[in-house]
């Protein structure tokens, strides 16, 4: 069993951390990475849920900005990012990282990477090198652009020197594909466990381990799997094949509440931390 569990666990833990978001997934056990919409439901509640979800054990936040025409979020996710964009005169991405600044702030050394969710086209209304600055400035670890495949990624990550870019991939990449995106990835890689957007789902996906056994063949960086995982129950299934396991809509849905965020949190960081032992 143990054999079968240092096997399950792959590369992530045998190499050096390159950074700080890598570190966070070198641990000796799964990480936790969760989800948070920023300005939702409004600009101070998403602060106190962010912080309490740090307090209460995930090893990654990842804090999306708010965005119009969000292609790969579900209704949950697009619904916050809606009531957002509409509430304390609008959040967007300058909103988004003093956020995430005002949290690191709050967390003190405590504090877990942050990663951005922001699509491609707010990074390019503010600009490259200034989004790039500006994330730096307020302790970002990194990026996902979901919307940014990698041959239109080298204008962004030549701006983005310090911050890792993380790549999605999905179950429909091609071997060739799922090389180039590991290439062009730092930090981890965000596999897809299923097709279509974001939201809870009643099962994992049947292929998820398969595309994580496929991505570790080629890079040995952190692999983590996102998209439909909703239950504690469900992140310790991913966990027990995937270096990292990513919670979102089903945290998102409790935002409102942190104290709820806190408890649900609580239990996935359980989940997902126990379930190689």
């Amino acid at each position: 069993m143990a054999a079968e569990q240092d096997g399950a666990r792959g590369a992530a833990d045998a190499q050096p951390a390159r950074s700080p978001l890598e570190a966070a997934f070198r641990k000796g056990r799964p990480a936790l990475v969760v989800y948070l919409m920023a300005g939702y439901p409004d600009r101070s509640t998403s602060l106190d849920a962010l912080v309490a979800a740090a307090e209460a054990g995930a090893d990654v936040i990842e804090l999306g900005v708010p965005y119009g025409d969000p292609v790969a979020d579900g209704p949950v996710i697009a619904e916050a990012a809606r009531v957002a964009r509409s509430a304390d005169g609008g959040f967007g991405l300058a909103q988004t990282l003093e956020l995430a600044a005002e949290a690191r702030a709050a967390l003190g050394a405590a504090a877990p990477p942050i990663v951005v969710m922001c699509y491609l086209n707010a990074l390019m209304r503010m600009g490259f090198a200034q989004a790039a600055a500006q994330m730096r400035a307020a302790g970002v670890a990194g990026v996902i652009v979901p919307d940014m495949p990698v041959e239109a990624a080298r204008p962004w990550l030549a701006a983005a020197a310090g911050l890792d870019t993380i790549f999605l991939a999905a179950p429909t990449s091609t071997p060739e594909r799922l090389a180039a995106i590991a290439s062009a990835s730092s930090g981890f890689v965000y596999c897809v466990s299923t097709l279509g957007v974001t939201g809870e789902r009643e099962r994992l996906a049947e292929g998820a381990r398969a595309l994580v056994e496929r991505v570790r063949s080629v890079t040995d960086l952190p692999v983590a799997v996102g998209f439909g995982i909703s239950t504690p129950e469900q992140a310790a299934e991913a966990a027990a094949f995937a270096d990292g396991v990513i919670v979102g809509s089903a945290v998102v849905r409790r935002q409102a509440d942190p104290a709820a965020v806190r408890a649900f949190v609580a239990e996935l960081a359980q989940a997902v931390h126990g379930a190689r032992r």
